[in-house]
């Protein structure tokens, strides 16, 4: 299977320069450049594939149907909401891709219905394939009368309560319709006044009391809320008869970040813009097919919308397919991929102290979820919170959950005498609301929290632990590339890095003062890259370092693994390298900029990208440097706004066992025939296909693999160790 992210004009042109090899390049031509939004939506489209492909198990495809649909609901709140603003700000720049922002929507939308199309299909699919195991959603047609009363007693009880109708008329404005709410429009009649009519709009109260999908006693059957409402509206509109119900739904623009330079409190402007976001212009309307052209046309106007652009018709299927996740959670294990529990570190798994572990038989690289998050990073914030010897701890925090007990260690280790300092990033995306209320708790609990640098979102995630050891002060360190999140870390594919390095404890003591005073003096850094003023310019000189000890006959060799390559200054490094011969390989998850396999420019490229089980959210960088290699791994993508904007710690990893493990990273993912899609000249993505019965295999379950590997390798050298110990005393 492939998908294309490029016109068919800019094809033309490629193929034009297919032909001429000969020819020299113009690093400037927009047609070398992949447009961003339609490159994410390419990933979108890999992403749906998983639902399609019949190897994963069938409530894992549920999953990722409902997966697809929750990202199209961001792609719209943030990417298309963004583009809006630039047209009605009046931009017309074209982007690095030569596209202006109302081109960018148009294509969207273009790839967006197409998705959109095959979600249907797909849905179908899924459903006729789970009624095979006794799972459905069934209509009000399905049911049997005294499943039909049980729902009207249900519908009475649990759902009547909560909703409150809203006219449509002249004495009744049009309602204020909320963000990815689902919503009913109802035109009814009045009973013995022929011909008077009038519109209500019904909020469909879904939430934490009452599911999308309320579930049938004793069965794994399911009935929609939405058709419980419908079914029951001669409750809520006693005596009025209902000429046609309609469902629609609204997503909002979430781009409401205003000028934080001017702002006397940071806490107060992140407050008000979140209220600002609940009344932010409406940038989609979704529909049903069966909705009239008269009530269309009305959402349409009263929502400021464009009725042929900006509306999306579902057919006749439901609406916000994201509550698929709920069916997809039922517990039924051979409908689910086979249980995985991330493993123990096995070095720091048997320490009794891992302060002590990391002095003595560190630095450990952590890699998520194949190895344990709680048992490693909150194990790390545990111990400093209660270890006596522990002084001080200061930390970056960018999202993290209420199933995470980091706030809780941090709260204890203030609580415990030490002198304890937190960066909270407030203006993470959708997790706002969360991050005002951690940072409140841990304010009230005498924590120094601060909110970072003015103008720059802290995006590193980052632990600073300073210990008395017997030597003296010793600094600690965590840095990651995923959030403080025990949630995410158990689905998303993240490294970490516990080292007591003292050139890195020095620059991460810096990294924390300009985080928590904003002084921005000329800092000097002994090996941490920190964004933005360090890193971009780290990458592109290494780049071209490569590029050089290649020209000089040092064969070169270039790796990245991250979530997107969007930067146009790291592309056209990249390619700049490319063209001297230096080989790239490129493992980017979602938005790639650059295109593999142009004659005369980038024949030595290789784009993958790889969707499975895991969220792949790693960053590792990689340069041969004429054999004294360089690995580095952190919170940054090479995006523009990573790299300039954004607060960011990338770190060396120097440590040859720990090189061992990225590079083995690397290897099994660019091996990949399982989970792996190769991008082509023309920058479509054709999904590779298993040439053996050992490529079956995909890389994540290798990794789960060699994680569990590790561990039995561990426990046998410690039974070896214990034994030979025992025979040790025996002969004495």
């Amino acid at each position: 299977m492939s998908e294309s992210v490029v016109p068919r004009n800019e094809q033309s042109a490629l193929q034009v320069d297919a032909e001429s090899p000969a020819c020299v390049h113009d690093l400037s031509d927009p047609s070398l450049y992949l447009n961003r939004e339609l490159t994410w939506l390419a990933f979108n489209r890999r992403v749906l594939h998983e639902a399609e492909d019949e190897r994963n198990p069938l409530l894992e495809r549920l999953k990722f149907l409902a997966i697809v649909s929750s990202n199209l609901d961001e792609f719209f709140m943030k990417r298309i909401g963004g583009l809006k603003q630039q047209i009605g700000a009046g931009v017309t720049t074209r982007t690095v891709d030569g596209r202006t922002p109302r081109e960018q929507i148009a294509e969207c939308y273009a790839v967006v219905r197409e998705q959109e199309a095959v979600q249907r299909e797909v849905l179908h699919q899924l459903l006729e394939a789970l009624r095979e195991h006794d799972i459905a959603i069934l209509g009000y047609d399905e049911l049997r009368p005294e499943q039909v009363s049980w729902l009207r007693s249900y519908f009475h009880d649990n759902i009547f309560p909560l909703i409150t109708p809203q006219a449509i008329d002249p004495a009744h404005p049009f309602p204020f319709i909320s963000n990815l709410s689902l919503n009913l429009v109802v035109l009814v009649r009045f009973p013995g006044e022929e011909g008077k009519t009038s519109l209500a709009r019904i909020k469909i109260p879904i939430g934490e009391d009452v599911p999308r999908f309320i579930r049938l006693p004793d069965s794994t059957h399911f009935v929609a809320i939405e058709d419980i409402v419908q079914h029951n509206l001669s409750m809520l509109l006693p005596e009025m008869e209902i000429v046609h119900c309609n469902q629609f739904r609204v997503t909002r623009n979430a781009n409401t970040e205003r000028n934080e330079e001017h702002a006397d409190d940071l806490l107060s402007l992140i407050e008000s813009e979140l209220r600002e976001r609940r009344f932010a212009p409406i940038v989609r309307l979704q529909i049903q097919d069966d909705m009239d052209d008269t009530t269309r046309g009305m959402l349409a106007a009263e929502l400021g919308l464009d009725e042929n652009a900006d509306v999306f018709s579902a057919g006749g299927d439901m609406l916000a397919m994201r509550h698929l996740l709920q069916i997809a959670e039922l517990d039924v294990p051979d409908l689910h991929y086979p249980p995985f529990q991330g493993v123990d570190h096995p070095e720091i798994r048997v320490a009794s102290n891992i302060f002590h572990a990391i002095r003595k038989r560190g630095p450990f690289l952590l890699h998520h979820p194949y190895e344990n998050f709680r048992s490693s990073v909150e194990r790390f914030l545990k111990e400093a919170a209660y270890d006596p010897k522990v002084r001080a701890i200061k930390m970056t925090l960018y999202r993290t959950s209420s199933d995470t007990k980091v706030v809780d260690y941090l709260i204890q280790a203030a609580r415990n005498g030490k002198q304890v300092a937190v960066v909270v990033e407030l203006k993470a995306s959708f997790d706002e609301a969360a991050n005002i209320r951690w940072a409140t708790r841990m304010e009230e609990a005498g924590i120094h929290v601060t909110y970072g640098v003015v103008g720059l979102k802290t995006h590193s995630k980052i632990v600073l632990v300073v210990r008395k050891d017997y030597n003296g002060l010793r600094r600690y360190l965590h840095m990651g590339t995923g959030n403080y999140h025990a949630g995410t870390a158990r689905v998303y594919s993240d490294l970490g890095l516990l080292t007591n390095d003292h050139d890195m404890g020095v620059d991460a003591t810096e990294l924390f003062n300009y985080l928590t005073t904003g002084y921005t003096p000329e800092r000097y850094y002994r090996k941490l890259l920190p964004a933005p003023k360090m890193l971009k310019a780290g990458l592109l000189e290494r780049i071209a370092r490569e590029r050089e000890l290649h020209k000089s006959g040092t064969p070169g060799l270039i790796q990245f693994k991250m979530n997107a390559l969007e930067d146009a200054d790291i592309t056209r490094a990249l390619y700049e390298a490319a063209r001297e011969g230096v080989h790239v390989d490129l493992i980017v998850r979602d938005t790639c900029r650059l295109r593999p396999g142009v004659p005369g420019l980038s024949e030595n490229v290789r784009v993958i990208s790889v969707v499975g089980r895991f969220l792949e959210h790693a960053r590792i960088y990689y340069f041969r440097n004429g054999g004294k290699e360089e690995y580095f791994t952190g919170s940054a993508d090479c995006m523009k706004r990573n790299l300039e904007s954004r607060v960011e710690v990338v770190a060396p990893v120097e440590a040859e066992n720990l090189r061992r493990e990225l590079r083995e990273i690397l290897d099994v993912q660019l091996s990949d025939y399982r989970n792996a899609w190769e991008m082509q000249p023309d920058g479509s993505y054709v999904q590779r296909q298993p040439r053996t019965p050992e490529e079956e295999k995909g890389c994540q379950e290798r990794l789960i693999e060699m994680a569990q590997e590790r561990v039995r390798q561990a426990k046998r050298y410690q039974m070896g160790r214990a034994r030979r110990r025992v025979m040790g005393r025996n002969l004495r």
